[in-house]
């Protein structure tokens, strides 16, 4: 389990024991009061059980995926990120997951909903296509290496590379990847 899973993990069970209720127990509150957007299901749960905003803000995101029917599969999330335009990305982004993976069984790849975050005991990646014209690879890097197409860059990553080919997975990228993964460890 990555360690960012582990603390939301955590979090939920700090809550249930705050409060005495599951998500499950939360849903059938929420669900009882009609379709209620997130914003509205925070301010229920910050009101009537004294959440932080944080605490509501996660409840609020479980709630909302138990009335759904669940969490949305990875192979799903993965999916709608490549699809239509960005489909011909599909293969940046394999490559870019593949060689990390590759880097050791420690690799533990995690699919949201707007891009994928390589971690190890920390993330040092993350693998996104925000438009059809290329793939953006955010790396945790100690230092910004001397090539054009390396950005520094503040946020979950300290540099940004755009990839808008396969062939510009090349070996200087590996080499990044390979670094930003050894930081992590």
């Amino acid at each position: 389990m990555s360690d960012s899973h582990a603390a939301t993990e955590t979090q939920l069970r700090n809550i249930t024991a705050q409060t005495g209720r599951t998500v499950g127990h939360f849903a059938v509150e929420v669900a009882a009061r009609g379709a209620l957007p997130h914003g509205q299901i925070i301010a229920l749960l910050k009101a009537e059980h004294g959440l932080s905003h944080g605490n509501a803000n996660l409840i609020a995101h479980r709630v909302r995926e138990v009335l759904a029917g669940g969490p949305v599969p990875a192979d799903d999330l993965l999916e709608a990120q490549y699809t239509g335009a960005r489909a011909a990305l599909r293969p940046i982004h394999d490559r870019l997951v593949a060689f990390a993976s590759g880097l050791g069984p420690d690799v533990s790849v995690v699919v949201q909903k707007t891009g994928v975050s390589l971690r190890r005991r920390r993330q040092f990646g993350v693998v996104q296509a925000p438009s059809a014209a290329r793939v953006q690879l955010g790396l945790n890097l100690d230092a910004t290496p001397a090539d054009p197409r390396v950005v520094a860059t503040s946020g979950m990553c300290s540099h940004r590379i755009d990839l808008p080919t396969l062939d510009s997975v090349d070996g200087d990228v590996e080499g990044w990847v390979r670094l930003a993964y050894e930081r992590a460890g």
